[in-house]
């Protein structure tokens, strides 16, 4: 598949493979004996909850700071790096920038769980608790890009980001290469669209599925009109799938239109059911973020049978008060 306006290609996705060797880990992709048995079908996950940053957000951030200094020098990033979060790429540009020692500075809005600004401090990264959306953290940023000089690594609309994230894919279609179908949580779209990207590239009859929140699914929403649009961000037990895209977008938004098969939205109480089935059975902490795969194969009756699914488990940052609120959602 060639490299396309939104600046992402197999090639990008090889070269941040290399880039991120030895930074970040090759995942497992693990055969769920029960999930496989409940839907007649060979359910995969990928354990993405192994990082050890929590998430996948590692492979974009690492792979971005890398390049950066690959092609312009340390020096040039002397004045730190800065992103906005919704707690999971703040954690990951925060021990990538540690790693190879480069300055950063996180801008968190107030729905930001404590659980995920503590992991970001202890990183020994800057914390900035800005606004009441992902949307409004990012006013700081651009302050502080202009003001001080330091540089944007953006949680998702970029292509070395995108391409960092595209490293999974490479992996699934290693250790999986018949898999009919990938369900991976939709939010920016670096997640599904670097995957996107590397599985059609690879095997193009492998169905990319989309899963957002059923309430400020703002990527949705927006391939709905064709454009990006701005959504009213709201809470979620899948937090780390708030946020806008960006009315100036200009990467995820063509990748994930190019690249994504299908789509769903979930409620909040199937995300809720699909975190504690997977505590239960598979014995794996996940944030609802993580749990939205499975959450839409049991809400939506995806026809699955007799196929081999991936489902990415995309992190692992949960707060136990959250546990407690999925908890008692999915017994009522």
């Amino acid at each position: 598949m060639p490299q396309s306006q939104h600046g992402v290609s197999l090639a990008c996705i090889y070269q941040a493979r290399q880039r991120i060797a030895g930074q970040v880990l090759r995942t497992p992709l693990v055969h769920s004996p029960a999930l496989s048995r409940r839907f007649d079908a060979e359910i995969l996950l990928k354990l993405e909850t192994l990082q050890p940053s929590g998430a996948f957000k590692l492979r974009g951030a690492t792979n971005m700071i890398a390049a950066l200094i690959e092609r312009h020098g340390r020096e040039a990033l002397e004045a730190g790096v800065v992103t906005a979060s919704t707690g999971n790429h703040g954690r990951a540009v925060a021990f990538a920038a540690s790693r190879l020692g480069v300055p950063a500075t996180i801008c968190l809005s107030c729905l930001v769980p404590a659980n995920k600004v503590a992991a970001i401090e202890a990183l020994g990264a800057e914390v900035e608790r800005v606004g009441e959306s992902q949307d409004e953290a990012f006013i700081e940023v651009e302050r502080l890009v202009r003001e001080r000089g330091m540089t944007l690594i953006p949680p998702f609309d970029d292509p070395l980001i995108a391409a960092g994230q595209g490293t999974l894919g490479l992996e699934l279609m290693e250790d999986a290469p018949d898999l009919d179908r990938v369900v991976v949580g939709l939010s920016g779209g670096g997640l599904l669209g670097g995957i996107g990207m590397a599985v059609k590239a690879i095997r193009p009859e492998t169905r990319i599925t989309g899963v957002s929140l059923s309430r400020g699914a703002a990527m949705w929403q927006s391939l709905q009109a064709g454009r990006p649009v701005a959504v009213e961000e709201v809470g979620s037990l899948a937090d780390s799938l708030g946020g806008g895209i960006g009315l100036d977008n200009r990467c995820t938004f063509g990748l994930v239109r190019e690249v994504m098969d299908d789509h769903f939205q979930v409620s909040e109480t199937s995300i809720a059911q699909a975190m504690v089935d997977i505590l239960e059975h598979e014995k794996l902490l996940v944030e609802g973020a993580a749990a939205v795969g499975l959450a839409a194969l049991a809400e939506h009756g995806l026809e699955v049978r007799g196929q081999r699914v991936a489902l990415v488990l995309s992190g692992n940052g949960v707060a136990l008060e959250t546990l407690d609120k999925a908890r008692q959602l999915a017994n009522r």
